[in-house]
Protein backbone atom coordinates (compact mmCIF):
# COMPACT_ATOMS: atom_id res chain seq x y z
CA UNK A 1 0.00 0.00 0.00
CA UNK A 2 1.27 3.47 -0.88
CA UNK A 3 0.43 6.32 1.51
CA UNK A 4 1.51 9.08 -0.84
CA UNK A 5 2.78 9.03 -4.36
CA UNK A 6 4.19 12.00 -6.22
CA UNK A 7 1.92 13.63 -8.76
CA UNK A 8 2.82 13.33 -12.42
CA UNK A 9 5.85 15.44 -13.29
CA UNK A 10 7.07 15.97 -9.73
CA UNK A 11 9.41 14.10 -7.49
CA UNK A 12 8.60 12.81 -4.08
CA UNK A 13 8.72 10.12 -1.47
CA UNK A 14 6.05 7.48 -1.04
CA UNK A 15 5.58 5.20 1.95
CA UNK A 16 5.12 1.52 1.16
CA UNK A 17 5.10 -1.64 3.27
CA UNK A 18 8.83 -2.06 2.50
CA UNK A 19 9.89 1.49 3.37
CA UNK A 20 10.00 4.72 1.43
CA UNK A 21 10.56 4.98 -2.30
CA UNK A 22 11.43 8.02 -4.33
CA UNK A 23 10.23 8.72 -7.85
CA UNK A 24 10.95 11.69 -10.10
CA UNK A 25 13.48 14.49 -9.89
CA UNK A 26 15.18 16.08 -6.92
CA UNK A 27 16.91 19.32 -7.86
CA UNK A 28 17.32 22.86 -6.54
CA UNK A 29 13.97 23.71 -8.10
CA UNK A 30 12.01 21.26 -5.94
CA UNK A 31 14.21 20.18 -3.01
CA UNK A 32 12.45 22.34 -0.43
CA UNK A 33 9.00 21.18 -1.50
CA UNK A 34 10.10 17.53 -1.56
CA UNK A 35 11.60 17.77 1.91
CA UNK A 36 8.59 19.58 3.34
CA UNK A 37 6.24 16.96 1.86
CA UNK A 38 8.36 14.18 3.41
CA UNK A 39 7.57 15.56 6.87
CA UNK A 40 3.99 14.38 6.37
CA UNK A 41 5.19 10.77 6.20
CA UNK A 42 6.00 8.68 9.23
CA UNK A 43 9.56 7.41 9.02
CA UNK A 44 9.69 3.92 7.53
CA UNK A 45 9.69 1.12 10.11
CA UNK A 46 12.27 -0.71 8.01
CA UNK A 47 14.48 2.38 7.89
CA UNK A 48 14.96 1.88 4.14
CA UNK A 49 14.64 4.68 1.60
CA UNK A 50 14.94 3.33 -1.96
CA UNK A 51 16.16 5.87 -4.50
CA UNK A 52 15.88 3.62 -7.56
CA UNK A 53 13.20 5.89 -9.01
CA UNK A 54 15.32 9.03 -8.78
CA UNK A 55 15.33 10.15 -12.41
CA UNK A 56 17.43 13.32 -12.12
CA UNK A 57 19.23 14.91 -9.20
CA UNK A 58 21.76 17.55 -8.31
CA UNK A 59 23.60 18.37 -5.09
CA UNK A 60 20.37 19.41 -3.41
CA UNK A 61 19.38 15.72 -3.37
CA UNK A 62 22.35 15.11 -1.10
CA UNK A 63 21.19 17.93 1.18
CA UNK A 64 17.71 16.38 1.40
CA UNK A 65 19.18 12.97 2.19
CA UNK A 66 21.29 14.42 5.01
CA UNK A 67 18.28 16.30 6.38
CA UNK A 68 16.31 13.05 6.41
CA UNK A 69 19.15 11.33 8.28
CA UNK A 70 19.09 14.15 10.87
CA UNK A 71 15.33 13.76 11.24
CA UNK A 72 15.70 10.02 11.77
CA UNK A 73 18.40 10.58 14.39
CA UNK A 74 16.22 13.11 16.24
CA UNK A 75 13.35 10.60 16.23
CA UNK A 76 15.60 7.75 17.37
CA UNK A 77 15.13 5.86 14.11
CA UNK A 78 17.51 4.17 11.71
CA UNK A 79 17.60 5.28 8.07
CA UNK A 80 19.57 3.77 5.22
CA UNK A 81 19.44 4.61 1.54
CA UNK A 82 19.26 1.95 -1.16
CA UNK A 83 19.98 2.40 -4.87
CA UNK A 84 21.86 5.67 -4.41
CA UNK A 85 22.74 7.04 -7.87
CA UNK A 86 26.47 7.06 -8.59
CA UNK A 87 26.50 10.84 -9.09
CA UNK A 88 25.12 11.41 -5.61
CA UNK A 89 27.65 8.99 -4.12
CA UNK A 90 30.43 10.86 -5.94
CA UNK A 91 29.25 14.16 -4.45
CA UNK A 92 29.08 12.58 -1.01
CA UNK A 93 32.69 11.42 -1.39
CA UNK A 94 33.80 14.93 -2.40
CA UNK A 95 32.01 16.46 0.60
CA UNK A 96 33.32 13.76 2.95
CA UNK A 97 29.87 12.50 3.99
CA UNK A 98 29.66 9.18 2.12
CA UNK A 99 29.72 7.17 5.36
CA UNK A 100 26.55 8.97 6.48
CA UNK A 101 24.64 7.66 3.47
CA UNK A 102 25.87 4.12 3.01
CA UNK A 103 25.13 1.04 5.06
Amino acid sequence: MIDRAPAAGEGGFAATAEGWTFAGTLTFADATAVFEASRELALPDSGVVDLAGLAHADSSALAVMLALKRRAAREGARMVFASIPSGILALARVYGVEELLTI
